[in-house]
């Protein structure tokens, strides 16, 4: 009896999780195809063309992370930093990619630094916000709770005991 290679559920699943986002290939290939093109009408790209691309994309990160993990792994290093994609392109042969991968990093960094400062700064600013909100909200509750007290007080000052515990 042969058995047929079926993939099983958790095959599938690391199959899934390794592909690329098919709405983002899509939209690179045809983004630079238009660009290539000399036509501004919009390019079919058929289905098995996107999956060919797909693939490929996925395979070329595959062997571009595990030679940058070479490299990192030669200086001793467990962790694989951006100096080490740009010397793993060089050694796949694939130098003209550093300069623009350079720009885009410094451009990245450039924003994130921006969103994160943004950010901090608006942190503080609602936690000084919420400080004083809390503030205004325990002050509030003191005297609130010292009225409450000083009703029970003057209410006692009597002596009086209640009519139930007699």
């Amino acid at each position: 009896m042969a058995t047929t290679a079926t993939p099983t559920v958790t095959e599938k699943v690391i199959a899934d999780a390794e592909e690329l986002p098919k709405a983002v290939v899509k939209r690179l290939v045809k983004q630079k195809l238009s660009q290539l093109s000399q036509d501004d009408g919009d390019m079919l790209v058929p289905k098995d063309s996107l999956m060919a691309f797909a693939e490929s994309s996925r395979i070329f990160i595959h062997y571009l992370s595990a030679t940058a993990n070479d490299i990192c792994k030669e200086s001793k290093r467990h962790t694989i930093n951006a100096e080490d994609v740009f010397k793993a392109l060089e050694e796949i042969e694939f130098p003209e990619f550093v300069a623009s991968l350079k720009t885009s990093l410094e451009e990245f960094k450039r924003k994130n630094s921006k969103r994160k400062s943004d950010s901090s700064k608006s942190k503080e600013a609602t936690k000084k916000n919420k400080t004083e909100e809390t503030t205004m909200e325990n002050g509030e509750a003191q005297e609130n709770g010292e009225e409450d007290v000083n009703e029970v007080v003057d209410g006692d000052e009597d002596g009086d005991k209640d009519a139930d515990s007699e």
